[in-house]
């Protein structure tokens, strides 16, 4: 039963120790070996009865949301570097329009229009990095 022990500290790895979430591993411990013990006297050798009772339990999603633990996407230590690539390629693009414009059409000042439609891209990282800034100091 040691494969059902290693599972549920798996499970509960990024929940931070308490008594409550000792108290809800024990529980679920159990339960698994209880639906261990339950499907060998039906008959099933020990290896398949564990990895049915595992596949059978699922996720502890629903035990994670009353326990207060948001999920946390990976990937999110990007955010500011996206958001710094976001302003450089923004800015050498408008100052691409810039040239253009006052190199060939001097008279009419056009660059301004693409110019709006450009600036959605690092605002958008910046609303990214933003919210990723407060879930970070939410979960923490």
């Amino acid at each position: 039963m040691i494969k059902l022990k290693n599972h549920v500290e798996e499970l509960f790895k990024d929940l931070h120790d308490s008594e409550e979430k000792r108290a809800i591993q024990q529980e679920v411990l159990e339960n698994l070996e209880e639906k261990v013990w339950d499907l060998m006297a039906q008959g099933k050798d020990e290896e398949d009865a564990i990895n049915k009772a595992i596949v059978e339990f699922g996720d502890i999603g629903d035990i994670k949301m009353e326990l207060g633990v948001k999920k946390t996407k990976k990937g999110n230590k990007y955010a500011k570097l996206n958001l710094g690539y976001s302003i450089w390629g923004s800015m050498l693009i408008i100052g691409l329009f810039v040239f253009i414009n006052f190199y060939y059409t001097p008279s009419t000042i056009w660059f301004v229009y693409p110019t709006f439609a450009i600036l959605w891209w690092p605002l958008s990282m910046y609303f990214y990095w933003k919210r990723n800034k407060e879930e970070r100091s939410v979960n923490q």
